[in-house]
């Protein structure tokens, strides 16, 4: 619950105030790091720094010899390249909009991080001022539109499964659209479908019978036992998974006043002591647990899929990732949503709630520094040479590796900054990313067979499910929501894992003939994935859209056009703060060494998903205010339903 149990509040602040510091989680340079196990591409950390040629090669070389047990991360050295620029495309916006002045907080993104950290830092009271490089406001979560033949059609270019948003519930961006008293219309379906080597199959979720059902039905005499491996993974996470109800997401805060907003757990600790035993098992590599309760292959595979969404399977990611599922999905109540006109309401939604309490939204305004004085970030200044100043904090919802070159190293600058910013540099990251959009006539067209806009598709399980061409997805929203283009037709949004290596796009010129060979080459087995569902589907073409790695970084402003970071759970990533100290904790700290300057976004706690980057954003936009007023806006959202 995220706002009950306040008369245990005031004893936690009287422990606060008799804390001698002030951050329970501040970068520490000095500390020493935990062992780290390293991906195929890291196997010497020095070589990503040293020798980019070497580490580049890495790259591409991984993708040649996907097998299952390996975990894929790509590296690159940013300091290597400080000038770098993307390509720029026409409807992107050329970046010179935006006013000089000055603002409270101002916020660098509006990905759903920076859209929540903006909104509710407006609700707390703030003057904030949320400025985004693109035309559109979403970050990843937006959606794009093309005329033919008179008619309009939509397409996302980001996430499209999303859960939990239809009604209040733990789903972190639910409940800052409740707080933000902010409504999104969505249609709900029940299933996810999957196409795989045995082929289709479908996840019900809602349906704890439904689902051992699928297990007797995909694991023949295994079946039994896949229930019963199950039933003991869901038996020895049980713990953990209530803790996700006793304390949500947007309770936290990093300084000491978390022990304040987070008190209203403590009856469901005191009755259950074991949680702390389990504490660092949250953020371990979930593959762990899962080997030591489960077997059957079905299962496993099934496993990795939920997991994949976060950018690793099993292996690699962390055992939080399955929590919720564990949680939610089996509730009769859960259900997948479709946002009505296109996933960029998620961003609209954000929008609306930051403006109606008084915050700004500048879109085409490119921050091309972050300003730092006498070690406080004290502004940005904008690609149009306009000076924005900030009192209190900037905070930044650009990726690590885009965030580092806005602050160009200087001789007089700290250690602990020049440290900081080749650890975030050279994290390691995923691949990137192939779209492929497509618009079909529907006339005559039986979809009967499919009862989901969302899917699966899986080529070879002994492959890797972060290879770009063995794992991707393909979405059909106009299924629920016609409003997304003319009758009788669909829109088709296809798109790889985030596995593809970016070296032989970057040395393609965009429009070139080769470039555009290779994107068909590249995509060719998108197109076969929705064949599995139409087979007619090259047929039916009205027209269609390839969006390279070098689009997706172009339009969505990923540098590389990565997936996100990409540190495998099992070990602290490097500035994780004192936490990191103390447990695997696999996200580099949202403070930083400079006072004033905040971070947010997927590669922030809790991690890569619309619904963990909001939460990135909300705890960003929490620890920037006085826990007093955390603890009112904890209070009131717990009077909006039961559930809070």
């Amino acid at each position: 619950m995220i706002g009950r149990r306040y008369s245990l509040a005031a004893t936690a602040l009287g422990v606060v105030a008799a804390l001698s510091y002030t951050d329970a989680f501040v970068p520490s340079s000095s500390r020493t790091a935990l062992p780290r196990l390293y991906s195929t591409v890291e196997e010497a950390p020095a070589e990503t720094s040293t020798n980019g040629d070497a580490a580049a090669n890495k790259n591409v070389d991984q993708i040649q010899d996907t097998s299952r047990d390996k975990v894929m991360t790509f590296s690159y050295d940013m300091s290597i390249e400080p000038k770098y620029e993307k390509p720029t495309y026409p409807g992107t916006g050329n970046g010179l909009s935006g006013d000089a002045g000055e603002y409270d907080i101002i916020v660098i993104g509006s990905g759903m991080g920076g859209l929540a950290c903006s909104a509710l830092s407006a609700k707390y009271g703030s003057r904030v001022l949320c400025l985004e490089s693109h035309i559109k406001v979403g970050g990843s979560a937006h959606t794009f539109s093309r005329m033919h033949e008179g008619g309009k059609y939509s397409f996302e270019v980001g996430p499209s499964i999303f859960e939990g948003l239809d009604r209040p519930s733990l789903n972190p961006l639910r409940m800052i659209f409740d707080i933000l008293e902010e409504t999104m219309p969505v249609k709900t379906y029940k299933g996810l479908g999957y196409w795989t080597p045995s082929g289709y199959w479908r996840f019900p979720i809602g349906s704890k019978q439904g689902f051992e059902e699928l297990l007797m039905e995909q694991c023949g005499e295994d079946g039994p036992k896949a229930i019963a491996e199950w039933q003991a993974l869901r038996e020895r996470l049980r713990t953990l998974g209530g803790s996700t109800t006793a304390v949500a997401l947007l309770n936290l805060r990093q300084d000491a006043g978390f022990l304040a907003t987070t008190a209203g757990s403590l009856p469901f600790v005191l009755t259950h002591p074991d949680v702390f035993g389990d504490l660092s098992l949250t953020f371990d590599d979930l593959s762990k647990t899962v080997d030591e309760f489960v077997t059957v292959p079905f299962l496993r595979n099934f496993i990795d899929t939920m997991c994949i969404f976060c950018g690793f399977p099993a292996k690699g990611a962390m055992t939080a990732h399955l929590l919720y599922i564990l949680e939610r999905f089996f509730e009769e109540t859960a259900a997948f949503s479709v946002p009505v006109g296109g996933t960029c309401e998620l961003g609209n939604t954000l929008q609306r709630g930051l403006e109606k309490f008084g915050g700004k939204l500048q879109l085409n305004a490119h921050v091309d520094e972050i300003l730092i004085e006498d070690g406080r970030a004290v502004g940005v200044r904008l690609k149009n040479g306009n000076v924005v100043k900030a009192r209190k904090a900037v905070v930044s919802n650009a990726t690590p590796f885009d965030t580092v070159k806005l602050m160009p190293q200087t001789e007089e600058e700290p250690k602990g900054l020049t440290k900081w910013r080749n650890d975030l540099g050279t994290l390691p990251r995923h691949g990137a990313i192939s779209h492929l959009f497509l618009a079909i006539d529907a006339e005559g067209l039986d979809l009967s067979h499919i009862q989901d806009p969302a899917h699966l598709v899986v080529q070879d399980w002994d492959r890797s499910l972060q290879d770009s061409q063995n794992l991707c997805s393909f979405f059909i929203p106009s299924i629920l929501d016609k409003t997304l283009c003319p009758e009788g037709k669909h829109v088709i949004h296809v798109y790889s894992s985030g596995g593809e290596p970016y070296e032989p796009w970057e040395k393609l010129t965009p429009g070139s003939d080769e470039y555009e060979a290779y994107k068909k080459e590249r995509v060719e087995v998108l197109f076969k994935a929705v064949e599995n569902a139409i087979p007619d589907v090259r047929d039916r073409i009205e027209f269609s859209i390839i969006g390279s790695p070098l689009a997706h970084e172009a339009f969505l402003r990923r540098d590389r056009g990565t997936y996100g970071m990409a540190w495998a759970a099992g070990s602290s990533a490097p500035q994780s703060g004192i936490l990191g100290s103390v447990l695997p904790f696999p996200f580099p700290n949202l403070k930083t060494p400079i006072d004033g300057l905040l971070r947010c976004g997927d590669s922030c706690f809790p991690g890569i998903g619309t619904p963990s980057a909001a939460a990135s954003g909300a705890i960003a936009a929490n620890t920037m205010h006085h826990v007093d007023n955390h603890l009112k806006m904890l209070s009131e959202a717990s009077k909006k339903d039961p559930l809070y």
